[in-house]
């Protein structure tokens, strides 16, 4: 049994890595909630443990967190459809005629949205090793002990998933095989195209719709192109867009109230993820013209 003192030494221990175990997690995870609920579970084992035991309580911590977010992040990979706590950042959106080539440079800077959308695109083991050894500079051989992997096959699994980043996060502004592969997408979806959304979709594809609520996250190209051709002719106008420097598109109603923002993670050849704000409020802040 743990004593009361060992317990208060263990929680003042806790405290002063929580901001840190708090910002992996919701790195790892991209939801705040989620983030929160493994921070506690990371508490609770170890005020089941004896702290004075462990050598590097840092370390430690960021196993568990790193363990304990691995299981989320499989466990949303096993269910095709669910709700999340994801929060967006706030959307820089400029569209593709007002703005001029020197505008990219600032473009590329406002990453929010281009990252969470390319993490959330990579697979679990990827975006575990990525976050921690790239955005948290935990050595390889710690992660490959989280993942249960050797330390040159996690050094893989980061590069794999650094490529991906690397491809997304800071574009220069969206390339013309990009700018294509949209359009095939919006040409598809709105002549009912199934084979061609398809063709155009990574299998693992992930659309996270914001609405007013959670936002719900859709993965797979099945899915995803069954949801697009469903939604194809709601808009009464459209415009293409950069959405923090993705590839995008904005869509309004016949009224001229904002329907939609779309922005495209593009990664070879293919859409590997989809982010569609429909939030009414969120649109509505950004005074967008259909003009």
């Amino acid at each position: 049994m743990v004593d009361s003192g060992s317990t208060d030494s263990a929680a003042t221990a806790f405290e002063s890595h929580r901001d840190r175990l708090r910002a992996v997690a919701y790195r790892v995870l991209g939801s705040h909630a989620d983030a929160e609920d493994v921070v506690q579970e990371a508490w609770l084992r170890l005020a089941r443990q004896d702290a004075d035991t462990i050598d590097n309580l840092a370390g430690w911590l960021t196993t568990v967190v790193g363990r304990l977010s691995l299981d989320v992040l499989r466990a949303r990979q096993a269910r095709p459809e669910a709700s999340f706590d994801i929060h967006l950042p706030d959307l820089v959106v400029t569209f593709d005629d007002a703005h001029a080539p020197d505008d990219d440079a600032v473009l590329a800077d406002s990453v929010g949205l281009a990252l969470l959308v390319v993490l959330d695109s990579l697979r679990p083991s990827e975006r575990l090793a990525f976050v921690l050894h790239d955005l948290f500079a935990v050595p390889f051989d710690e992660i490959g002990r989280i993942l249960g992997k050797s330390t040159d096959a996690t050094k893989m699994l980061a590069s794999r998933a650094r490529r991906k980043v690397q491809a997304t996060e800071r574009p220069t502004g969206p390339g013309r095989e990009q700018r294509e592969v949209v359009s095939a997408f919006l040409a598809a979806a709105r002549g009912g195209d199934f084979e061609g959304l398809l063709r155009v979709l990574d299998p693992d594809v992930r659309l996270t719709v914001d609405g007013p609520g959670d936002a719900v996250v859709t993965i797979g190209a099945t899915r995803v192109a069954a949801g697009a051709r469903a939604a194809a002719g709601q808009a009464a106008s459209t415009r293409t867009a950069l959405v923090d420097g993705l590839p995008g598109v904005v869509s309004w109603r016949a009224d001229g109230t904002p329907l939609s923002i779309l922005a495209f993670a593009v990664t070879g050849g293919r859409i590997t993820a989809v982010t569609a704000v429909i939030d009414p409020a969120k649109l509505a802040r950004l005074h967008l013209d259909p003009a």
